[in-house]
This record gives structure tokens, sequence and C-alpha cells, in this order.
């Protein structure tokens, strides 16, 4: 009952407002975005005219370092394999050397060696402690 009493009287407070815009003339220029509408989407353009341009610049540079850094790995691809049919052919094992070596060479792992030995370790690049 309540709720018939509020519908009752919140269409007895709208009615008037609907029947008063209804007599009203239409006038487009109260409803336009105006000056400043046009100032803000122009704005706006102008910043995603830019993020376009910087992500285009990204891209490009991504794609032509992807480009080097292929060309790099199939030079030196290259030129392992030109170094390793010349140094195929000269660093052939001597048939008299005793299997025992080539055992110790096959087990040691990239940190083991000569003792004495100084430099960097091929592998990791770390100095050899032994």
């Amino acid at each position: 009952m309540i709720a018939a009493t509020a519908l009752h009287a919140v269409h007895g407070t709208i009615a008037p407002l609907v029947l008063a815009a209804d007599d009203q003339e239409f006038d487009p220029n109260d409803v336009t975005p105006g000056v400043w509408g046009f100032v803000i989407t122009f704005a706006i353009m102008v910043v995603v005219v830019l993020l376009v341009l910087d992500m285009t610049r990204r891209i490009r540079r991504t794609n032509y370092r992807a480009e080097v850094q292929q060309e790099l790995a199939r030079e030196m691809a290259e030129n392992a394999a030109a170094e390793g049919s010349t140094d195929a052919a000269a660093s052939a094992p001597a048939p008299s050397a005793p299997a025992q070596a080539d055992a110790e060479q096959a087990d040691a792992g990239p940190n083991d060696g000569d003792a004495s030995a100084a430099g960097p370790d091929a592998a990791s690049g770390d100095e050899r402690t032994r």
C-alpha cells in the first residue's frame, strides 16, 4: 500500500514535467559539444597519433634488432664451419696418443683442467681457481 502511494506521488510530480518538455521547441545548439568538446577531441586525436607513431618506431627497432641478431648468428655459424673444416684436418689426434688421456678429457668438467693454467674458463668466463 505504501509502494502504491509512493508510485502515485512520483507519477503526479513527473507528469507535469513531461508535458512542459513537450511544449518546448528543440534547439540543436543546446546539445552540441561546443568548443571545449572539439578541443578535447582534437587533443585525444593528437595523443593517439603520437602513440601510434611511437609504437611503430619501437616495432621497427625490434624487427631491425632481430634481423641483425639473425645476421650475426648466421655469420658466426659460417665462420665456425669454415674454421672447423680447416682445424679438423690440422687438429686430428695422433694415433699414438694413449687411451687414458682421452678418457680423462671426456670425464673432465668445464672447470677441470690443469691447476697451473691461468685465464678465463671457456665455458663460464670465470677465472680458474685451481
